[in-house]
Protein backbone atom coordinates (compact mmCIF):
# COMPACT_ATOMS: atom_id res chain seq x y z
CA UNK A 1 0.00 0.00 0.00
CA UNK A 2 1.50 3.77 -1.11
CA UNK A 3 2.26 6.14 2.05
CA UNK A 4 0.12 8.64 2.48
CA UNK A 5 2.42 11.99 1.92
CA UNK A 6 1.48 15.14 4.09
CA UNK A 7 3.27 18.50 4.68
CA UNK A 8 2.32 19.73 7.74
CA UNK A 9 2.04 23.14 8.58
CA UNK A 10 2.38 24.83 12.18
CA UNK A 11 0.43 27.76 14.20
CA UNK A 12 2.15 31.15 14.99
CA UNK A 13 3.90 30.26 18.03
CA UNK A 14 5.03 26.18 18.57
CA UNK A 15 7.05 25.46 15.47
CA UNK A 16 6.76 22.24 13.33
CA UNK A 17 8.55 19.44 15.36
CA UNK A 18 7.48 20.45 18.13
CA UNK A 19 3.54 20.26 17.16
CA UNK A 20 3.77 17.49 15.60
CA UNK A 21 5.49 15.44 17.54
CA UNK A 22 2.74 13.43 19.37
CA UNK A 23 0.89 12.88 15.55
CA UNK A 24 4.31 11.42 14.16
CA UNK A 25 4.55 8.28 15.91
CA UNK A 26 0.57 7.45 15.90
CA UNK A 27 0.87 8.12 12.18
CA UNK A 28 4.15 6.25 11.01
CA UNK A 29 2.85 2.98 10.00
CA UNK A 30 1.22 4.77 7.13
CA UNK A 31 2.54 8.02 6.42
CA UNK A 32 5.54 10.51 6.33
CA UNK A 33 4.88 13.94 7.71
CA UNK A 34 6.69 16.55 6.35
CA UNK A 35 7.43 19.69 8.50
CA UNK A 36 7.12 22.72 6.77
CA UNK A 37 7.92 26.00 9.43
CA UNK A 38 6.48 29.00 8.92
CA UNK A 39 8.87 31.78 6.45
CA UNK A 40 7.49 34.55 9.02
CA UNK A 41 9.88 33.49 11.33
CA UNK A 42 13.11 32.54 8.96
CA UNK A 43 14.80 35.60 10.42
CA UNK A 44 15.22 37.52 13.55
CA UNK A 45 12.18 39.75 12.72
CA UNK A 46 9.25 39.52 9.86
CA UNK A 47 10.00 41.04 6.31
CA UNK A 48 8.75 44.10 5.70
CA UNK A 49 7.09 42.82 2.68
CA UNK A 50 5.84 39.52 4.42
CA UNK A 51 2.80 38.58 3.05
CA UNK A 52 0.62 35.00 2.79
CA UNK A 53 1.69 34.78 -1.15
CA UNK A 54 5.13 34.47 0.57
CA UNK A 55 4.11 31.74 2.66
CA UNK A 56 2.26 29.64 -0.31
CA UNK A 57 5.20 30.19 -2.13
CA UNK A 58 7.61 28.70 0.25
CA UNK A 59 5.43 25.61 0.60
CA UNK A 60 5.17 25.00 -3.59
CA UNK A 61 9.17 25.03 -2.85
CA UNK A 62 9.25 22.46 -0.21
CA UNK A 63 6.74 20.30 -1.98
CA UNK A 64 8.98 20.60 -5.10
CA UNK A 65 12.10 19.72 -3.32
CA UNK A 66 10.19 16.52 -1.69
CA UNK A 67 9.69 15.57 -5.19
CA UNK A 68 6.09 15.66 -4.60
CA UNK A 69 3.33 16.53 -7.32
CA UNK A 70 0.33 16.27 -5.08
CA UNK A 71 0.27 15.73 -1.36
CA UNK A 72 -2.30 16.17 1.48
CA UNK A 73 -1.72 19.36 3.46
CA UNK A 74 -2.16 19.26 7.38
CA UNK A 75 -2.42 22.58 9.12
CA UNK A 76 -3.08 24.27 12.45
CA UNK A 77 -4.24 27.94 13.30
CA UNK A 78 -2.26 30.15 11.15
CA UNK A 79 -1.05 27.07 9.39
CA UNK A 80 -4.73 25.87 9.05
CA UNK A 81 -5.24 29.51 7.14
CA UNK A 82 -2.39 29.29 4.76
CA UNK A 83 -3.48 25.43 4.66
CA UNK A 84 -7.06 26.83 3.20
CA UNK A 85 -4.91 29.68 1.10
CA UNK A 86 -3.34 27.22 -0.32
CA UNK A 87 -6.00 24.73 -0.99
CA UNK A 88 -8.02 27.46 -2.63
CA UNK A 89 -5.32 28.93 -5.28
CA UNK A 90 -3.76 25.28 -5.73
CA UNK A 91 -6.14 22.71 -5.87
CA UNK A 92 -4.71 20.68 -7.77
CA UNK A 93 -2.09 19.37 -6.08
CA UNK A 94 -4.01 18.79 -3.18
CA UNK A 95 -4.92 15.22 -2.10
CA UNK A 96 -6.71 15.94 0.87
CA UNK A 97 -6.82 18.92 3.37
CA UNK A 98 -7.23 18.61 7.51
CA UNK A 99 -7.21 21.65 9.72
CA UNK A 100 -7.66 21.97 13.29
CA UNK A 101 -8.73 25.58 14.41
CA UNK A 102 -7.74 28.22 11.46
CA UNK A 103 -6.77 31.20 12.54
CA UNK A 104 -9.51 32.97 10.11
CA UNK A 105 -10.78 31.56 6.98
CA UNK A 106 -9.12 33.41 3.68
CA UNK A 107 -11.79 35.58 2.23
CA UNK A 108 -14.48 38.15 3.21
CA UNK A 109 -15.64 37.54 6.32
CA UNK A 110 -18.95 37.19 7.31
CA UNK A 111 -20.53 39.56 10.66
CA UNK A 112 -19.89 37.46 13.05
CA UNK A 113 -16.21 36.36 11.92
CA UNK A 114 -15.54 39.76 11.81
CA UNK A 115 -16.28 40.46 15.46
CA UNK A 116 -14.66 38.12 16.72
CA UNK A 117 -11.52 39.09 14.50
CA UNK A 118 -11.71 42.67 15.34
CA UNK A 119 -12.03 42.10 19.30
CA UNK A 120 -9.21 39.99 19.42
CA UNK A 121 -7.23 42.54 17.44
CA UNK A 122 -8.54 45.33 19.89
CA UNK A 123 -7.04 43.05 22.64
CA UNK A 124 -3.71 42.78 21.14
CA UNK A 125 -3.14 46.48 19.87
CA UNK A 126 -0.49 47.76 21.41
CA UNK A 127 1.11 44.91 23.76
CA UNK A 128 4.44 43.22 22.87
CA UNK A 129 6.20 40.27 25.14
CA UNK A 130 4.47 37.97 27.59
CA UNK A 131 1.58 40.94 27.76
CA UNK A 132 0.71 40.06 24.18
CA UNK A 133 0.76 36.48 24.27
CA UNK A 134 -1.62 36.68 27.32
CA UNK A 135 -4.04 38.52 25.95
CA UNK A 136 -3.89 36.19 22.69
CA UNK A 137 -4.29 33.13 24.70
CA UNK A 138 -7.22 34.33 26.78
CA UNK A 139 -9.23 36.16 24.07
CA UNK A 140 -9.31 32.75 22.10
CA UNK A 141 -10.98 30.68 25.22
CA UNK A 142 -14.57 30.48 26.38
CA UNK A 143 -15.26 31.96 29.66
CA UNK A 144 -14.41 30.01 32.55
CA UNK A 145 -11.75 28.08 31.06
CA UNK A 146 -8.53 28.07 32.67
CA UNK A 147 -5.49 29.40 31.28
CA UNK A 148 -2.19 26.95 30.27
CA UNK A 149 0.16 28.00 33.08
CA UNK A 150 2.62 30.42 32.44
CA UNK A 151 6.32 29.90 30.79
CA UNK A 152 8.98 29.42 33.51
CA UNK A 153 10.71 32.30 34.61
CA UNK A 154 13.12 33.88 33.43
CA UNK A 155 13.95 35.59 29.35
CA UNK A 156 11.96 33.77 26.54
CA UNK A 157 14.01 31.79 24.15
CA UNK A 158 15.78 33.83 21.33
CA UNK A 159 12.87 31.43 19.27
CA UNK A 160 10.19 32.73 21.10
CA UNK A 161 10.99 36.25 21.63
CA UNK A 162 9.81 36.43 17.77
CA UNK A 163 6.61 34.98 18.18
CA UNK A 164 4.94 38.56 19.14
CA UNK A 165 6.05 40.20 16.35
CA UNK A 166 5.65 37.09 14.17
CA UNK A 167 2.08 36.66 14.85
CA UNK A 168 0.92 40.15 14.23
CA UNK A 169 2.79 39.84 10.92
CA UNK A 170 0.41 37.13 10.47
CA UNK A 171 -2.70 38.32 11.40
CA UNK A 172 -1.79 41.20 8.88
CA UNK A 173 -0.75 39.45 6.06
CA UNK A 174 -4.63 37.32 6.70
CA UNK A 175 -6.38 40.22 6.43
CA UNK A 176 -4.91 41.60 3.25
CA UNK A 177 -4.87 38.50 1.52
CA UNK A 178 -7.27 38.96 -1.51
CA UNK A 179 -9.18 35.82 -2.22
CA UNK A 180 -12.40 35.00 -3.32
CA UNK A 181 -14.31 32.42 -1.28
CA UNK A 182 -16.34 30.78 -4.22
CA UNK A 183 -12.47 29.26 -5.88
CA UNK A 184 -13.59 26.64 -2.62
CA UNK A 185 -15.90 25.28 -4.95
CA UNK A 186 -12.62 23.39 -7.34
CA UNK A 187 -11.48 22.11 -3.78
CA UNK A 188 -13.38 18.59 -4.41
CA UNK A 189 -10.94 16.72 -2.30
CA UNK A 190 -11.96 15.85 0.88
CA UNK A 191 -11.70 18.40 4.21
CA UNK A 192 -11.00 17.44 7.58
CA UNK A 193 -12.25 20.42 10.05
CA UNK A 194 -11.72 19.97 13.79
CA UNK A 195 -11.98 22.10 16.77
CA UNK A 196 -12.17 21.58 20.66
CA UNK A 197 -14.62 22.73 22.62
CA UNK A 198 -13.79 25.07 24.92
CA UNK A 199 -11.98 27.51 22.42
CA UNK A 200 -14.18 30.32 21.88
CA UNK A 201 -17.64 29.52 19.99
CA UNK A 202 -16.55 31.60 16.58
CA UNK A 203 -14.44 28.09 15.83
CA UNK A 204 -18.03 26.65 15.34
CA UNK A 205 -18.65 29.39 12.92
CA UNK A 206 -15.81 28.83 10.89
CA UNK A 207 -16.09 25.28 10.72
CA UNK A 208 -19.30 25.86 9.06
CA UNK A 209 -18.21 28.57 6.78
CA UNK A 210 -15.63 25.61 5.00
CA UNK A 211 -18.42 23.35 5.38
CA UNK A 212 -20.69 25.59 3.12
CA UNK A 213 -17.91 26.50 0.32
CA UNK A 214 -16.27 23.28 0.06
CA UNK A 215 -17.92 19.76 -1.54
CA UNK A 216 -16.81 17.04 0.87
CA UNK A 217 -16.74 18.01 4.55
CA UNK A 218 -16.36 16.23 7.84
CA UNK A 219 -16.51 18.28 10.47
CA UNK A 220 -15.35 17.14 14.50
CA UNK A 221 -15.81 18.19 17.45
CA UNK A 222 -13.21 17.23 20.35
CA UNK A 223 -14.50 17.47 23.58
CA UNK A 224 -12.15 19.27 26.48
CA UNK A 225 -9.63 20.83 24.75
CA UNK A 226 -8.84 23.68 23.47
CA UNK A 227 -6.57 25.97 20.98
CA UNK A 228 -3.58 25.89 23.70
CA UNK A 229 -3.93 22.95 25.53
CA UNK A 230 -0.16 20.94 25.04
CA UNK A 231 -0.20 19.25 21.65
CA UNK A 232 -0.64 15.70 22.89
CA UNK A 233 -3.82 16.11 23.67
CA UNK A 234 -4.62 17.58 20.52
CA UNK A 235 -2.84 15.02 18.24
CA UNK A 236 -4.17 11.45 19.95
CA UNK A 237 -4.80 8.28 18.91
CA UNK A 238 -8.69 9.25 18.26
CA UNK A 239 -7.89 12.32 16.18
CA UNK A 240 -4.71 9.83 14.57
CA UNK A 241 -7.24 7.48 13.68
CA UNK A 242 -9.65 10.23 12.01
CA UNK A 243 -6.60 11.16 10.05
CA UNK A 244 -5.67 8.20 8.68
CA UNK A 245 -9.32 7.31 7.57
CA UNK A 246 -9.54 10.81 6.12
CA UNK A 247 -6.13 10.02 3.86
CA UNK A 248 -7.63 6.55 2.93
CA UNK A 249 -11.11 8.50 1.84
CA UNK A 250 -9.16 10.45 -0.37
CA UNK A 251 -7.08 7.97 -1.70
CA UNK A 252 -10.25 6.08 -2.63
CA UNK A 253 -12.16 8.59 -4.52
CA UNK A 254 -8.96 9.71 -6.77
CA UNK A 255 -7.97 13.10 -4.40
Amino acid sequence: MNRFEVICLPGGVAPAAQRYAPLTPLVSDSADLHLKDLEVYRDAAPPADFSVDVELGAVDAFADSLGLDGFHLLGYSGGGFLSLAYAGTRPQRIKSLAVFEPASVPGARGAEEQEAWNALNAKLRGLEGPAFMTAFVREQLKPGVELPPPPPPGPPSPEMRKRPAGIAALMGAFDRFAFDRSAFAECRFPVFHAYGSLTSDIEAVKASVVARHCADVHVHRFDGVHHFVPPERIYTREYAGLLVEHWRHADASGG
